[in-house]
């Protein structure tokens, strides 16, 4: 670790300064008396090490900080006049009138310096423990570390998590605040002035931490992205367009992509859809998609993950990092650093003959990532122009997230439990190319059911055709309808449309308690107008749908079409 304390600051400038015998001066103070000027003097040497004082040739005596280079010289003058450490009329002395000195006594400031290694030198010198400060003491030794220095103090400090400004090495009221918040964490009086020891416990934990985590700017040629990643935690593993992976490393738990390919917007929304099925995106968690650019973030009990991607120049690059929860302290200071440091080099993209190209083969894994599986999915249809949907509430039991045709997310907003009918309500506003017509079948009337009965392997609904068999349940009830269609455990929720295409009923889950077990052929649904005053008495409807009166039968190929475009996947997850 860097010592960035006070007195290894100065013995290693005063060493190559006296190498160089350079004799430029801070003056601070003359005084008309030796006494005078000793007292001065030693006040001075309370805070800062590197006082001397001279007899000037005008009779008076200079109290003066030094020697320093030139450049040097004007700079430590600026800051600790900014700082007001220093008279406002201090100014640079080039030793011309300096003559004999008299402080420290018996000192030889304008002769060289023993001829010893710098670093020699700090080692004979420093002391084991640190010496604490008062705060004004602290600003002095602050006033006089380089510029190098104080910029390291705020990466340490953002590092830490309390500071958000530019790493400019200006103390501004944000780093002050930073130093007082750290402080106060730490134990310590938060006056916002980190003392000399203090400072070097804040750079110790932050090397510390680096040590530990690897940090290294990488340069990936292939994808075009210059990033620091943490490579003590990871290592890399393969290219697999549009990501390049790097696997974790000693079983850290951390795992990281780079993501780069060509594209457009359709593209980037394609992404944004492909990865929330990624098991390394858990359900919980911000979504953020934008024109050009969007944002992820997933958490569960086991892992957490970070996504970002933007568009720009015809393509999009970004990247992921993913890490068990137990590090989510250490992650978020990773995943700062790799936003502050991400940099596009150029328009390069991933060649798509790397290894092997993504697929958005939802049966199986993706680019070597493990698709995430709805805990359940089940059918539904759409009830108006916005995107209501009805279905089983089978599919909303116990179910932390929802969602229409895979990436929709949706909200319950009627649940009838009696009936075992649910409406869902997408969160962003939808276009269906076709909505239920609600209606009563009639006796023995060809029916068909529009479904996703294989769940999601398919993206198309399925149409199972039979007979509307009787108007009322097996057990007379009036809300519900017997159907003679033979259909799979993922039509449940699905529209029952008559040869009209009016939406007869909703096909309702077969019986899972096992205390009655019907034919394969005999569903029950519930009735379409059923349906109808239950979204009137909800208010989801401004007025009922009224009942069609056409009775002019649809040609197959048509009812199909009418039945796949309003049917919708529901699907859980958990």
């Amino acid at each position: 670790m860097r010592f960035t304390g006070l007195v290894a600051g100065f013995l290693m400038m005063i060493a190559a300064v006296a190498a160089e015998a350079q004799e430029t001066w801070v003056q601070i103070e003359a005084q008309p008396s030796l006494r005078e000027g000793e007292e001065r003097a030693r006040a001075y040497s309370g805070v800062f090490p590197n006082v001397n004082g001279f007899a000037m040739t005008t009779g008076w005596y200079a109290v003066v900080l030094g020697p320093f280079t030139p450049e040097e010289a004007e700079r430590q003058l600026f800051l600790l006049k900014s700082e007001r450490l220093i008279p406002a009329d201090s100014y640079i002395a080039t030793g011309s009138r300096f003559q004999s000195q008299f402080w420290p006594v018996g000192g030889t400031a304008a002769l060289p310096q023993p001829e010893a290694p710098a670093v020699d030198t700090l080692t004979a010198t420093q002391p084991s423990t640190l010496p604490d400060e008062t705060p004004n003491e602290a600003r002095r030794s602050e006033a006089l570390l380089l510029a190098e220095e104080r910029r390291a103090l705020q990466e340490a400090l953002q590092w830490e998590g309390f500071y958000t400004g530019a790493i400019d090495g200006a103390f501004g009221a944000g780093t002050r605040r930073s130093m007082g918040a750290w402080q106060a964490a730490m134990g310590y009086e938060a006056s916002g002035i980190l003392t000399t020891a203090q400072r070097a416990e804040l750079m110790a934990a932050y090397q510390a931490d680096l040590a530990a985590i690897g940090l290294e700017t990488v340069t990936e040629d292939e994808a075009g992205i210059e990033i620091a990643l943490p490579l003590a935690l990871i290592s890399f593993d393969r290219y697999q367009p549009p990501f390049v992976h790097y696997g974790e490393k000693d079983g850290s738990g951390f795992r990281a992509l780079l993501i780069s390919q060509k594209g457009d917007r359709a593209t980037l929304s394609g992404l944004y859809d492909i990865m929330q099925t990624l098991e390394i995106v858990p359900v919980s968690g911000d979504r953020q998609l934008n024109a050009t650019s969007f944002v992820l973030t997933g958490q569960n009990d086991r892992l957490q993950s970070y996504s970002q991607a933007e568009l720009a120049g015809g393509t999009i690059k970004g990247f992921t990092l993913v890490w068990p929860t137990a590090e989510a302290d250490r992650a978020a200071r990773v995943v700062d650093a790799m936003k502050a440091s991400f940099r596009s080099i150029g328009d390069t993209a991933l060649d798509e003959g790397l290894g092997t190209p993504l697929a958005e083969d939802h049966a199986t894994l993706m680019s070597g990532l493990e698709i995430r599986r709805p805990a359940l999915s089940r059918s539904g249809f759409y009830l108006d122009g916005t995107g209501l949907v009805a279905t089983t509430d089978e599919v909303i039991a116990e179910c932390r997230r929802l969602t229409l045709d895979g990436g929709i997310e949706a909200d319950t907003v009627l649940h009838d439990a009696a009936t075992g009918l649910a409406v869902l309500k997408p969160r962003t506003s939808l276009a269906p190319r076709a909505q239920a017509n609600l209606s009563s079948g009639r006796v023995n009337s060809e029916i068909a059911v529009a479904g996703f009965s294989y769940q999601d392997a398919l993206d198309t609904a399925v149409m199972s055709f039979g007979t509307l068999a009787d108007t009322r349940g097996l057990g007379g009830e009036e809300q519900l309808t017997r159907l003679s269609v033979r259909t799979l455990d993922g039509d449940a929720g699905g529209p029952v449309l008559d040869a009209t295409g009016a939406v007869v009923g909703m096909l309702l889950p077969r019986d899972k308690d096992g205390s009655r077990v019907l034919p394969e052929d005999v569903g029950l649904a519930l009735d379409g107008t059923t349906i109808r005053a239950a979204l009137a008495g909800a208010g989801l409807v401004a007025e009922p749908v009224a009942e069609t009166a056409s009775t002019a039968a649809l040609a197959p190929e048509d009812l199909t079409m009418l039945g796949r475009d309003m049917t919708v996947l529901v699907s859980c997850w958990n």
